[in-house]
């Protein structure tokens, strides 16, 4: 029997969407990449193959779960048959692992991002603040997850001691960021959810504390942006908002479509001159229950019925 096979290094962000596909009735199994072992001479099994893998696996111990992941996609994208449906492919994960890949593309949408300066090596980073010359501005890793590593700089001498300094965070892939900083007009970002390619809802955050972000019910950071718990209601940052301007959905609906991905989180920032700068895609993306429960907008239960008419697609 074919069935939903979810592609992971993280139970704690796979549980509610394996919950709802068993509300569903929907056959699945788990395939955690945290490690693992990888026969391209096989044959992929029928069914429906769900990558949920992100970026930020290293810093629960997953150095290379992205890496593997990749080549599993690689082998189900080639190696499958009609018989083998693949959501959030090879596409999905090179973007996952890359903003810079991220901005590229969506420039060449003709979407609007923050620029922004790719650097290897400390003097490089200082060279990249030079060249940008705008102040304030942020640096941060090329390769991150829930806001890891993003620290504001208000001078070239403040960024000088950062990087010289005991404090210096590299990104895991070598390659830190040197970007303008975009102010929200009103303090938020909003994050608008795709399930199917199609546009489902936007949550609008509060970012005013700092730039950890992360909407999952359950975070492995410890933080407070990411509220649990009893008082999670009153203290959530997180709100679903009204349906977005048409132009901008389907602007995003576009782009999700011309690179292949299938669920999604596009963030952006509205500034005071109400400029839109798109500054990540997650394509691992984790929903809020407490702005949810407001809002009476189920995501991971939208999913699972997407991927239960994926699989009855397969026969």
């Amino acid at each position: 029997m074919s069935k939903v096979y979810i592609i992971h290094e993280n139970m704690d962000w796979t549980r509610h969407l394996t919950a709802r596909l068993e509300e569903l009735s929907v056959p699945y199994e788990e395939l955690d990449l945290s490690e693992g072992i990888l026969n391209i001479g096989k044959e992929p099994e029928k069914g429906v193959y769900y990558n949920r893998m992100s970026a930020s696996s290293h810093t629960r111990g997953h150095r290379y779960a992205p890496e593997l992941t990749e080549q599993v996609l690689t082998w189900l994208e080639n190696k499958g048959t009609e018989a083998v449906r693949v959501i959030n492919g090879t596409s999905a994960i090179n973007l996952e692992v890359s903003k810079l890949k991220q901005y590229i593309l969506l420039q060449k949408a003709g979407i609007n991002t923050p620029k922004t300066l790719g650097a290897v090596g400390k003097d490089q980073i200082l060279n990249a603040a030079k060249e940008l010359d705008t102040y304030p501005f942020i640096i941060k890793h090329n390769r991150a997850g829930k806001g890891l590593g993003v620290r504001l700089i208000r001078s070239y001498e403040e960024l000088d001691n950062y990087v010289n300094g005991n404090d210096f965070e590299d990104s895991v892939d070598g390659i830190s960021l040197i970007q303008e900083y975009v102010k929200p007009v009103d303090g938020h970002i909003i994050r608008a959810e795709f399930i199917g390619g199609k546009y489902l809802y936007a949550v609008k955050v509060d970012s005013s504390d700092g730039f950890e972000l992360c909407p999952a019910d359950s975070c492995q950071i410890n933080d407070k942006f990411c509220p649990v718990g009893e008082e999670a209601a009153e203290k959530s940052k997180f709100r679903i908002i009204e349906r977005l301007p048409e132009n901008q959905i389907e602007e995003y609906e576009k782009f999700l479509k011309e690179n292949h991905i299938d669920v999604a989180a596009i963030e952006f920032i509205i500034n005071e001159n109400n400029e839109v700068f798109v500054y990540d895609i997650n394509t691992n993306t984790n929903y809020n229950a407490d702005a949810e429960k407001i809002a009476g907008k189920y995501a991971m239960l939208e999913l699972a019925k997407y991927l239960k008419d994926e699989l009855k697609k397969l026969g």
